[in-house]
């Protein structure tokens, strides 16, 4: 059985965005075309971002699917290590403030810069 690697940015323990890296099981379709179970989505949005642009550290507001439709996107967490994601990439960005704590921007969320000459467009999807 073949599985697709699902990228997570997510919130840990310490209150501190991280990436880890979990698997989803193709177990439906044929051999040729495998499938994942199906998963709900209530809506989706489509972003496009100028080239140059770098935001301020900020949280998903809620966790979200996202997929990289052209240009690349760096994102960049509080301990400076970052990762760059290129058209035909996607990540699930989960890191939303612990519960009850409110948002602290040296410690909490990532920033993303646009890479190279060509705007960012992304599709979002909400679950």
């Amino acid at each position: 059985m073949n599985v697709f690697k699902k990228i997570v940015l997510f919130t840990d323990t310490d209150g501190r965005a991280r990436f880890r890296e979990e698997t989803i099981d193709l177990t439906e379709g044929t051999p040729q075309m495998q499938l994942s179970a199906r998963f709900a989505c209530s809506s989706y949005q489509l972003r496009q971002t100028p080239a140059g642009l770098t935001s301020k550290f900020h949280c998903s507001g809620t966790p979200l699917w996202v997929f990289i439709l052209g240009g690349q996107m760096e994102i960049i967490l509080q301990d400076g290590s970052s990762r760059v994601f290129k058209p035909g990439d996607c990540f699930y960005g989960a890191d939303t403030p612990p519960i009850g704590a409110p948002f602290n921007e040296k410690v909490h969320g990532h920033a993303t810069r646009t890479v190279g000459p060509d705007p960012l467009i992304t599709m979002f999807v909400h679950g």
